[in-house]
């Protein structure tokens, strides 16, 4: 699954237990009629893709939805969701850099087919 939104908060490392569990949260609001608030965690190794983005970046979260059941000490079973990701891509366009001039497509361009053999060639020595 995916969810698309710009982002409203991202959270820093936090590690726990002795085995260094490594979660990292960040929030996105959607853009709909009903903007939705999401706190996606990152998990892991996962963790890390979150250090390229900043608050107020458009980007799409690829997701999996994670439940687990859990009894408390009462014995009453209690159920729990996570939202988890594993893939965060940047929305926006990479901006061009001023003055430059933007890359024309591959399609704008011939290829050199017409090439004589013996012009492949052409040092001097």
């Amino acid at each position: 699954m995916e969810i698309e939104g710009k982002i409203k908060l991202i959270g820093e490392t936090k590690t726990f237990g002795n085995n260094g569990f490594r979660k990292r949260e960040v929030v996105i609001t959607t853009d709909e009629q009903y903007p939705q608030t999401i706190m996606v965690e990152f998990v892991q190794d996962k963790c890390d893709l979150l250090n390229s983005y900043n608050v107020g970046q458009d980007v799409k979260i690829s997701i999996n939805l994670r439940g687990r059941e859990w009894t408390n000490p009462q014995g009453e079973v209690k159920y729990f969701n996570s939202i988890q990701g594993w893939r965060i891509e940047n929305l926006q366009p990479a901006a061009q850099p001023e003055g430059m001039p933007p890359v024309p497509p591959m399609e704008a361009f011939e290829p050199a087919d017409n090439l004589n053999e013996e012009d492949h060639d052409d040092l001097p020595f």
